[in-house]
């Protein structure tokens, strides 16, 4: 796509290839959920799909499942961290979100969910 930084240059792809070192939270054979190096809440973890996409719209136009994929292991990152409201459990809820250029505050662009809880999150954000 015109515009987008070179695959081999995208810090998510290397972090997916192992090149980069990460704080692993969870794996799967689509995803990878990792430790945000810049926290903005207790728990701020980011979900990214193995396979390079843009951004959230592009991902889900060119791979609905994968989209989903995300989606759902935000909601395992959320469990896992005991963010997640869940019957009977103590988790007080989370955020999922995508950022989508610049002006959204996109600075890596492989699509990448932000799970963030652990503490209040006021509306309307930022």
């Amino acid at each position: 796509m015109a515009g987008e930084p070179d695959v081999a240059d995208c810090l998510f792809c290397k972090i997916v290839a192992g090149e980069v070192p990460a704080t692993v939270v969870r794996e799967t054979d689509t995803t990878v959920a990792f430790r945000d190096i810049n926290p903005q809440a207790p728990t701020h973890v980011l979900v990214i799909p193995k396979e390079h996409h843009q951004d959230a719209a592009s991902l889900a136009a060119a791979s609905p499942q994968l989209m989903a994929d995300v989606l759902r292991e935000a909601g395992e990152v959320a469990a896992l961290e005991k963010i997640a409201v869940r019957e009977g459990g103590p988790g007080t809820g989370y955020r999922v979100v995508f950022n989508t250029g610049t002006g959204a505050g996109q600075t890596v662009f492989h699509v990448h969910a932000h799970v963030l809880g652990g503490r209040g999150l006021e509306w309307p954000p930022g």
